[in-house]
């Protein structure tokens, strides 16, 4: 849940089936780009990268977070 006044930072995971891993990137957070072996891994890379990028902007720290909104995509063939 957001604090009042809140939006939560909004990330968006994209499986890169080439290098196999989650590649991430904030959509209203600047700078927030990381990747992961894992969504576990990457949930908890962001837990400590989103608090430290919002701590370089007073700005959009009074705007967004703690919560963080985090959609997983990934393509692939259904079996036939």
């Amino acid at each position: 849940m957001a604090h009042a006044g809140k939006r939560p930072v909004e990330v968006r995971a994209l499986w890169d089936a080439e290098a196999e891993v989650w590649s991430a990137e904030g959509e209203n957070l600047p700078g927030l780009v990381t990747e992961a072996d894992t969504p576990d891994a990457l949930m908890s890379k962001l837990q400590t990268l989103v608090p430290e990028l919002l701590s370089y902007s007073p700005d959009l720290s009074a705007h967004l977070g703690p919560e963080i909104h985090l959609v997983f995509e990934r393509n692939f063939n259904a079996a036939m």
